[in-house]
Order: structure tokens, then sequence, then C-alpha cells
């Protein structure tokens, strides 16, 4: 029977929240089948209803999860306002020392959106990685920079704006999108040598489904292609998600798929056995 636990672990800006998700713990010396480290999206938390799903489902087919608050989100201490693309790599790499410390090294990376993206920029740095899953992840940083300034031009003029997104009033200083806009995220992603699993909707009305067409690396003719690392020995898998919204909540059937794929996927990675 899987057990939901909750820890808190360090930061570099105080403590992190985070949900293990254990499977058999009920079963003695039942080890996991390995790690799986779940990072939310941009202003989510862990608690969200698709992340809770995903990663009790992968629980109860033998993996460890552990789900966590990136820092001034949800459980986790710090200030919104003051976080980036930068702080949210540092937070999952506390995660993954967390891990390594207290049970064993992530062996996989899944993020949803934003995390998606971390989970990009991370996963050549956590070497007991074998591959990472993105969710609805954008291939580069900009966009977000360029949307958050839209919504309240305040921010490049001022220094400082308030957004609305998903209900939530956030505050958003010029720091943050000058962050996103210094990291080339396409190109971290194009030279990973380590495989990629894309679920990604083609109606998703947040990320353009171009951006998982990049991040799988079906943008390039592999005739032509000389940028080193795409579709390289590491592989790539694109699993289109018809209909389906950037939350993952408009399709009942969404999950369940999700989780059997996402299973077989790390399954297989992670020497076949079953």
């Amino acid at each position: 029977m899987r057990k939901s636990h909750r820890v808190e672990f360090p930061g570099r800006r105080g403590h992190l929240a985070g949900v293990l998700e254990i499977p058999n713990s009920e079963i003695p010396d039942n080890e996991p089948r390995g790690w799986i480290l779940f990072s939310h999206c941009f202003t989510c938390n862990k608690d969200l209803k698709a992340i809770v799903r995903i990663a009790r489902g992968l629980a109860d087919c033998g993996w460890g999860v552990l789900r966590y608050d990136f820092s001034g989100l949800g459980g986790s201490q710090g200030t919104f306002s003051e976080t980036n693309f930068t702080t949210n790599c540092e937070d999952l790499q506390s995660a993954a020392e967390f891990l390594s410390k207290e049970y064993q090294a992530p062996r996989f990376l899944l993020g949803h959106s934003f995390g998606g993206a971390a989970s990009f920029a991370m996963a050549e740095k956590i070497t007991s990685v074998a591959g990472v899953i993105a969710l609805a992840a954008p291939s580069d940083t900009y966009h977000l920079a360029d949307l958050l300034v839209r919504m309240d031009p305040d921010i490049a003029s001022l220094g400082h704006g308030t957004v609305s997104i998903g209900g939530q009033k956030l505050q958003i200083r010029r720091q943050m999108v000058e962050d996103f806009r210094s990291h080339d995220l396409g190109a971290t992603v194009a030279s990973l040598r380590k495989p990629l699993l894309v679920f990604h909707s083609p109606e998703d009305e947040t990320v353009g489904f171009y951006h998982a067409i990049r991040n799988a690396g079906y943008d390039r003719d592999p005739r032509t292609n000389t940028h080193e690392g795409y579709q390289g020995d590491s592989g790539r898998t694109l699993v289109a998600l018809p209909g389906s919204n950037h939350l993952l909540t408009n399709n009942e059937k969404d999950i369940p798929m999700i989780v059997s794929i996402a299973h077989a996927w790390c399954t297989r990675l992670n020497g076949g056995n079953s």
C-alpha cells in the first residue's frame, strides 16, 4: 500500500516542503524501483491535482516519488518575487541532494511546464539521472519573460509590477524577467544526451505545441542536422495529448495514460525489470 509522507529539507532560501509518495510501504525491505523527482509549474505547487495523481499513480507502479514546492510557493519558505529560473534550478538540486542523502539519488526527473524546463536544465548536472519526463514544458524561458512584461509593463519600466495568473495576484520584479532572458534553454535541451519523454497537448492554451516539437527534436531534419546532441544516442519520444488543456484537468483519461507510458519508459531505461 502506498504511503504519502510530508517532509521538509534545506534549500538556499530556507526550508523546502515536499511529499514523498512511497510504494508498498507496509512490505518490509521492499525498495522502490527507483526515485522520481517531480517539479511543478511556474505559479503552481506540489498539490496541483494532476501532479498528485501522477505521483501517486507512479508510486502504485512501484516508483518512489518526491513532489516538492519551489521557494516562495506552497509550503516552501522564501519570497516568490525574489525567485527566478536560476533559483528553481537550485531548489531542484536541493531536492535531489535530499533524496540522495535520505533515500536514493533520483533516477528520473519529471516536470510540469516550467518545472519541466528546470528538469531539462539540471538533467546533465545530476549524474544519477537516467532520463527526463516533461509535461507541457516550454522550450525556452524567454516567452514567459515577454508574457509577464506584456501583462504589466511596469515590471520593465519601474522594476516591479503585479500580474494575475490562475486567479492569483503575484508580485513580479524585474530581476525575474531578466533572469529568464539570461538562459538559453533551447541550447541546453539540444545538447542533452539523456533520453527525453515529452507529453504535450496540441491544443495547449498556455505553452504552444511547437515547444514540444522543439524539445523532442522533431523540428530538425536528421539528414542535415549538425547540432550535436539533437536526436543523438539518447533518443526522444513525443506523446501527444489531443484535446487536453495545460493543467491536464479536462480529460480523465490523460493521467492513467501518462502514468502507464511513463512507467513503461522508466522501466525500460532502468534495466527492464518489471
